[in-house]
């Protein structure tokens, strides 16, 4: 969401001067991207991973700003809900232990927290949906006090109305009644960076939207919202129903689907078919500003010496408030990469490394294949395969094509084992060390075998603490036993489900 925002209020003048300069901006990003030797740095990978604090009750804790003043790492920044960190890990090269760099920093950062947030009866807990949150958790209240989320939340509110109802489906549906961007805090997800070329933008970009179906449905950690089972990944309805420009909203459910906004939040719409400036100009061109903060700049400045990459800040801001699950991101420090944001926080750094090495690993392997990605399967079952693998997990049925090239279908939990190699080989291929390569994807590997994701944990954990009809009971143990599990270090598939109270 990016850098905080001071100003207030905005005049129609404000707006369409940012959108002036959005324009100008699409124009100077294509001609930068262009230039030789533009974005010809290293592959880097990096990350961000987004927590909850949690009470000695169970309950979040509304105590972002004190724990990540006493925390004091620049690294650790105040998140949508008052319960709600990010850790912004940093950028590593892909060639060696990537990985190994990314959890250790994790397991740093966590402990970091994990210290400040002791001294006021709090701990953080990595979690794609923190169990024991309740409707009136995340109502306008719980909204971090800072200007981008505040401003934010007023353009949201002027386009969508308040209240706006959520539904969600599952075993037990659920509707949530929203009044504010705050139910954005019951979401908190471990978001990936990978480094493109631009020359390479257009197949990696849609390789990755191939891979992130199949590898979500390994990765599935947010199966309870409001004290319901729901979706196996509960936080992507969650996301694209709360933010967006009424997509959750009755009247705007009743319009013919041509007359629809696009959704701010989504998975896309078609196959990338124009490098990284097709999607920053469609954001442009779908979607409207929401925050026209003026930069004292103009788009083509830049902080560098002559003939460095134009700061373009209006355009970055903008972009930021696009949703997409895999988004592109421009870097004045002359790159663009792959912001992959489908994937939960959790369970543990050993689970999210190893998820990270067979998202990136399966979308390296796919961009690098002899057919362009877009050539081996219908956007419609990429994008049907995603959503199925939210709902469903490693149960989810998944197109996919043969070695034939002709679509088929399998179940996830049937499909995953014959997609681990080619993430291996996408990864050997980039300069991962094999060792851990094989060692990541063989975590992966032994929780698909065993058929425990930390949704499928929560899921049989709730099943067996349940049973005298007391469910904010059984939440507020479940959450204290995953809390402490997670501290163990050992990986999901291996943990115990709590015995039958």
């Amino acid at each position: 969401m990016g850098r905080d925002i001071d100003q207030e209020t905005f005049t129609e003048s404000d707006f369409s001067a940012f959108r002036g300069r959005l324009r100008d901006s699409v124009g100077t990003l294509r001609r930068t991207l262009d230039v030789p030797g533009f974005g010809e740095s290293e592959i880097s990978v990096g990350a961000e991973l987004e927590m909850f604090l949690m009470g000695a009750d169970g309950r979040p804790a509304a105590l972002n700003d004190q724990v990540r003043a006493d925390a004091s790492d620049h690294r650790i920044c105040l998140e949508v809900d008052r319960f709600n960190l990010e850790a912004n890990l940093t950028p590593v090269g892909i060639e060696g232990r990537p990985f190994t760099a990314l959890r250790s920093e994790s397991d740093t950062l966590l402990a970091a927290v994990g210290a400040a947030a002791r001294r006021h009866g709090a701990l953080p807990v990595t979690i794609g949906t923190l169990p024991t949150l309740t409707a009136p958790d995340l109502c306008r209240s719980a909204l971090t006090p800072r200007g981008r989320f505040d401003q934010i939340e007023r353009a949201l509110r002027a386009r969508r109305g308040t209240p706006y109802l959520l539904a969600f489906a599952g075993e037990e549906p659920a509707t949530l009644l929203a009044d504010s961007i705050a139910v954005q805090g019951a979401t908190c997800s471990w978001q990936l960076h990978l480094v493109v070329r631009p020359g390479e933008f257009t197949r990696a970009y849609n390789a990755a939207q191939l891979a992130t179906g199949p590898v979500l449905a390994a990765a599935g950690n947010s199966p309870l919202l409001l004290g319901r089972r729901l979706w196996q990944e509960t936080r992507i309805p969650l996301y694209e129903q709360g933010f967006g420009d009424g997509g959750g909203t009755p009247r705007v459910l009743r319009r013919p689907a041509s007359a629809r906004p696009r959704p701010r939040a989504s998975f896309g719409h078609r196959w990338l078919d124009g490098g990284a400036t097709r999607l920053f100009a469609d954001a442009v061109h779908h979607h409207d500003v929401l925050v026209p903060v003026l930069s004292h700049r103009e788009p083509a400045a830049h902080d560098g010496p002559a003939g460095a990459a134009p700061c373009l800040d209006e355009l970055r801001l903008h972009q930021g408030t696009v949703w997409t699950w895999n988004r592109p991101v421009y870097d004045p420090g002359g790159h663009v990469r792959i912001e992959f944001r489908a994937l939960p926080s959790g369970p543990t750094s050993l689970d999210m490394a190893a998820n990270a090495a067979f998202l990136l690993g399966l979308t390296l392997h796919l961009a690098a294949g002899p057919a362009p990605p877009h050539t081996v399967l219908p956007f419609a079952t990429a994008r049907g395969n995603f959503y199925r693998a939210a709902r469903s997990g490693l149960r989810a049925r998944i197109g996919w094509p043969s070695p034939g090239g002709a679509l088929t279908w399998s179940r996830a939990g049937d499909l995953l084992p014959r997609l681990l190699p080619l993430a291996a080989e996408g990864l050997v291929g980039a300069g991962v060390d094999a060792e851990e390569a094989g060692h990541l994807l063989s975590v992966i590997a032994a929780r698909v075998a065993g058929g425990q994701t930390g949704a499928v944990w929560q899921q049989r954990a709730l099943t067996a603490l349940d049973g005298h009809g007391d469910r904010r009971g059984a939440l507020r143990l479940l959450t204290h036993t995953y809390a402490g599990l997670v501290t163990s270090g050992a990986p999901v598939h291996s943990w115990p489900v709590p015995a039958a109270g």
